[in-house]
């Protein structure tokens, strides 16, 4: 039985989420809401003595490099979210590639260290993108979702539970590239965090957890920073985003990270299985 997990961050401020951005009404400095729990979200870690993969929007890094730089310096590892937190299905190709590539090299640049891993934002991508990867320089991919599908957000696609050849998911893909799929919950079909984790408690989370880890599975999980804060209301953004924000997941992480589980790197688990 596994006893690793891994606790990702997509590392992503309230402005970046579609909710946020197809709203009618605004509020003073979105950009910040969820860099700014930090500080906090490092020293839980620490606590804990947990590393996690922390899947950073470059553009974020540009505007608050120490912040990325603190979580490099304590042994996370920094991965590409994407420069701008596009749907990459709404990019033309040359865009995509401009933000696989741009996401990388800003932030090598801010942490002077290797970034080998990605995952797209909502899951989304296309027929070119492990190919884009492999010509990017990246390593291996998190964007994955194995779940059932959820209309007018993603699922439906994948099987796949653990990690994979990305080759093995898509004949032209490059043999360089592994895919390490999120995790779902077996028999239900829903991912084990995200919404999911304050639809259904952490209870939901830890039994998943415990059912793969069964299996010999390494759960993958994630959350966003802009879920540990106190959402100011706007207009427009749909209630479910407010559902279980603030200390109510703070809690959550705390429970998950208490859990018979090595907290590791998305890219631990990448090579651990070869």
């Amino acid at each position: 039985m596994t006893t690793r997990a891994v606790l990702s961050v997509d590392f992503e401020s309230f402005a970046h989420t579609p909710a946020y951005r197809g709203a009618s009404g605004t509020t003073p400095d979105p950009e910040d809401i969820g860099p700014d729990q930090t500080e906090r979200l490092l020293a839980t870690l620490d606590t804990h003595g947990a590393t996690s993969t922390f899947f950073v929007v470059s553009e974020v890094a540009q505007r608050h490099p120490g912040r990325i730089v603190a979580a490099a310096d304590r042994g996370h590892e920094i991965a590409s979210h994407t420069h701008t937190h596009p749907l990459l299905t709404d990019c033309t190709a040359a865009e995509r590639r401009e933000e696989l590539t741009r996401s990388r090299a800003v932030l090598e640049s801010v942490t002077d260290a290797s970034v080998t891993g990605f995952r797209a934002p909502a899951f989304d991508f296309g027929a070119d993108h492990f190919e884009l990867l492999a010509e990017a320089g990246y390593e291996y991919d998190s964007s994955v979702a194995p779940c059932r599908s959820i209309p007018g957000w993603y699922g439906g696609e994948w099987s796949v539970r653990e990690p994979t050849l990305a080759s093995e998911l898509r004949a032209n893909a490059p043999d360089s590239l592994t895919e390490l799929p999120i995790a779902v919950m077996p028999g239900l079909g829903l991912p084990l965090t995200g919404t999911w984790i304050r639809f259904f408690g952490v209870h939901y989370t830890l039994l998943g957890m415990k059912l793969l880890a069964r299996r010999g599975i390494a759960p993958v999980l994630y959350i966003h920073p802009w879920e540990l804060a106190d959402l100011p209301a706007v207009d427009s953004v749909p209630r479910r985003v407010y559902v279980r924000t603030g200390e109510w997941m703070w809690r959550a992480v705390e429970r998950i990270l208490e859990s018979d589980f090595e907290f590791v790197t998305a890219r631990n688990v990448v090579e651990e299985t070869g």
